[in-house]
């Protein structure tokens, strides 16, 4: 609470009766900060424009089978996820990946077709370019070329924000197009281009002034990131869908309310500096509340906050990449060798689809669930260069497209006949926090958005993707709120 001022919590509780915070969007940013406020007792009440709420965590039966249609997993780093999940006493529930699958592959390569992703590198960058798994991708043509990465002018910090000029100035293009592409398109759903190895990278940049190459910094950071624990992604038992079912339980279990099919029209400050909360439909009636907390989407969240907020534009500065996942219920026996590990990332340019997971081979309770020789993918398409390849297709039309490239990517032929079920799903991505300027522009909108009274924003779009981004960002910004709340002088 402000400054060091001792505050019990009966206290607490006490200045919270009668007050009230709206949290506009019911994806897990805003869920958790709803949550937040909840706890010390302040009514809340959670909106969306959607029929479920989740955001990107999406989670039903495909052919008989629980599955995750969205977000499939946390990473454990900070711990922050696993917090949240030991309060809704879902601890019991969390699962590692498999490993007896092995790792992901890469297809799409010129001359090879498909080979394991090479181990012990960072964003793709090996630190030995003639290891034999990394050979085995990038050719010696292309190990000779990143070798000369060693022997060239010692590089230092600051020379490029751009993490493909880096690797293509230092390893060459083989090493670019070939490994690190297919990372940052598979997991930014951006070009190598736009990302700022610092930010993707975290102590890259400091690893390199000391290792003067690319290579020994790779080496370096990698031998680190093996000594540190946190550095696993994990899941949930039945699908992640169940932490959103649990949040919602827990923010009903403490009187707050979480409304779907409501979407917000707007934001009206009032004469006693409270906020009226418009919803659409002429026969709805606007809510009155004492604080508000925005958890939508970029363009959602600027469009209710730039007339409230200085400096804060209405239209999001680029947009962020649109994908498409399409799941896939096959029955298909030749699956059951899992031929590509966990799946697959793809060269860009080299098949119609960005990345395909093997849910079966990497995730344990997802092949207790199958039948024998049944098996369960995901096929992800679109990124920030180019729309998902089944934009304008239906979904049939989708999922047979998906068939055809998961044949390609995963040297299995899979003919209609071999389909059980299949769901697709569309995602508007926020631009990735490692994207060049990115950082920048989301210190901009949250200084601007600080400066009006009782009012927060949470989100992807600011915190970063991923739950361990998403999930602290939106604790910390709830309790900003909650303190503004209980604590206005004018209140």
């Amino acid at each position: 609470m402000p400054g060091d001022a001792p505050f019990d919590l009966a206290e607490l509780h006490e200045r919270a009766v009668g007050r009230h915070i709206v949290v506009v969007g019911a994806g897990i940013g805003g869920l958790v900060a709803a949550l937040e406020v909840a706890k010390l007792g302040i009514r809340v009440t959670v909106l969306d424009a959607a029929e479920r709420p989740g955001g990107a965590i999406r989670s039903a039966e495909v052919a008989g089978l629980a599955l995750d249609l969205g977000a499939e997993s946390f990473a454990t780093r900070g711990g922050h996820v696993e917090r949240i999940l030991g309060e809704l006493e879902l601890s019991g529930e969390v699962v590692d990946p498999g490993t007896g699958a092995g790792g992901a592959w890469i297809s799409g390569l010129p001359g090879v077709g498909a080979a394991p992703i090479p181990t012990g590198g960072v964003l793709g960058i090996p630190g030995n370019p003639f290891a034999d798994d990394v050979r085995r991708v990038i050719g010696w043509r292309g190990a000779w070329r990143a070798y000369l990465d060693r022997i060239r002018p010692v590089l230092t910090i600051g020379h490029t924000r751009s993490l493909g000029d880096l690797v293509a100035g230092r390893m060459g293009r083989r090493v670019l197009d070939r490994l690190v592409a297919p990372v940052t398109t598979g997991v930014y759903s951006s070009s190598p281009a736009h990302i700022d190895p610092d930010l993707a990278a975290p102590g890259l940049n400091a690893a390199i002034t000391r290792a003067g190459s690319l290579q020994g910094a790779v080496l370096a950071l990698a031998a680190e990131r093996r000594s540190a624990p946190g550095g696993a992604v994990r899941g949930i038992r039945g699908g992640m869908g169940r932490l959103v079912d649990a949040l919602v339980a827990a923010i009903e279990g403490r009187g707050g309310e979480v409304r779907t099919a409501a979407p917000t029209i707007g934001l009206e400050r009032t004469d006693d500096g409270s906020w009226r909360v418009l919803l659409a439909g002429d026969d709805v009636d606007p809510i009155d509340a004492d604080g508000v907390i925005v958890a939508t989407e970029e363009g959602a969240a600027r469009g209710l906050l730039a007339e409230h907020a200085d400096a804060l534009d209405a239209d999001p500065p680029a947009p962020g990449p649109v994908v498409t996942v399409v799941t896939l219920v096959v029955a298909c026996p030749a699956l059951d060798a899992k031929p590509r590990g966990t799946g697959v990332l793809t060269v860009p340019g080299s098949h119609r689809a960005k990345a395909l997971t093997h849910s079966t081979a990497k995730w344990g309770w997802v092949a207790e669930q199958a039948d024998p020789g049944v098996h369960a993918l995901r096929v992800s398409f679109g990124s920030a260069d180019e729309g998902p390849a089944t934009d304008g297709m239906s979904d049939a039309e989708a999922a047979g497209l998906a068939l055809d490239e998961a044949s390609a990517m995963l040297g299995v032929s899979l003919s209609r006949e071999r389909l059980r079920g299949h769901r697709v799903e569309r995602f508007a991505q926020s631009q990735p926090a490692a994207t060049i300027g990115q950082a920048e522009a989301t210190r901009a909108a949250r200084a601007a958005v600080r400066g009006v009274p009782r009012v927060g924003v949470v989100g992807a779009w600011l915190s970063g993707t991923g739950l361990a981004q998403v999930v602290p960002d939106a604790v910390s910004e709830a309790d900003r709120v909650r303190r503004e709340v209980l604590f206005d002088p004018e209140h």
